[in-house]
Order: structure tokens, then C-alpha cells, then sequence
């Protein structure tokens, strides 16, 4: 029988992956902390009112209807000539070249009436034109 004592071995427990993740951990935690910046001056703001100013539209609609009277965004024009189109699509761009223009042309319409559109239009270099239509029913066709 052998009653010898032999040496205990150290348990030995390796933290260099514990100390990965604290510090992985500690960096998310500064990356996606987001600080209160305060400035030091103190500065009253001016004051101003909270009336609503209307933004550059992203497109202009054009609408004809069937008496084909014209509207460039929901406004009436005097009359249908080609300059008075001109006049108020040119109002319309605000400064902007590439302006989408979307055509809602009535069924009643006569082809002239839009073809007078777009070369008023394409005389103001605006070349992204479209036409809104409605989908067909299958009942309708």
C-alpha cells in the first residue's frame, strides 16, 4: 500500500479572456454613450415665430382638364397660351433644373392641350416627364 502523500497541483485559472471582454465591453460602452454637450457661455437665442414656410416642391403637377383649363400645382392659370405655361412653370422651379413634372391630363382632354404643356416644358430644359394614370379595372376592360 502505498500511503504516500504526493504534492497537490495548483489549480491555476487564466483571466486573459475575462480581462478581453471587460475591456471589449468598455469600449461599445464609449463608443454608443452619447454625451450632453454644455457650453460654458451662456447665450440668450433670438426669438422667432413658429409660422410654417412653405418648402420647394419636390415635383410640379401639372393638371388639364377636360375644358382644359391648366393648373401648375393646384393653381389656375389665366389662360392656356404657351408663354402664360411658360411663365407660371418657370414660378414653379424655384431655382431647381431637375424638377420631375407629373402631367394629369383628363381623359376628355384633346392631345393639344397636352402637347402644348410639354413643349412649354421642354422649352425650360425640364426633361423628367410623366403621366399619372389611374389602373384599370378588369370589370372595365
Amino acid at each position: 500500500m502505498n500511503f504516500k502523500i504526493g504534492k497537490k497541483e495548483e489549480v491555476d485559472v487564466n483571466i486573459t479572456p475575462l480581462i478581453d471582454v471587460v475591456f471589449l465591453l468598455l469600449i461599445f460602452f464609449m463608443v454608443s454613450t452619447t454625451f450632453e454637450h454644455e457650453s460654458e457661455i451662456n447665450i440668450t437665442l433670438p426669438e422667432a415665430s413658429r409660422e410654417y414656410v412653405d418648402s420647394k416642391p419636390d415635383v410640379i403637377r401639372i393638371a388639364i382638364d377636360a375644358d382644359e383649363r391648366i393648373f401648375i400645382n393646384d393653381r389656375p392659370l389665366l389662360n392656356a397660351q404657351l408663354q402664360t405655361i411658360k411663365e407660371a412653370l418657370r414660378d414653379s422651379l424655384h431655382d431647381r433644373e431637375d424638377i420631375p413634372v407629373i402631367i394629369n391630363a383628363d381623359a376628355g382632354a384633346t392631345h393639344q392641350a397636352v402637347i402644348r404643356v410639354m413643349d412649354a416644358a421642354r422649352q425650360l430644359d425640364l426633361v423628367k416627364i410623366t403621366f399619372a394614370t389611374r389602373i384599370l379595372d378588369e370589370d372595365e376592360s
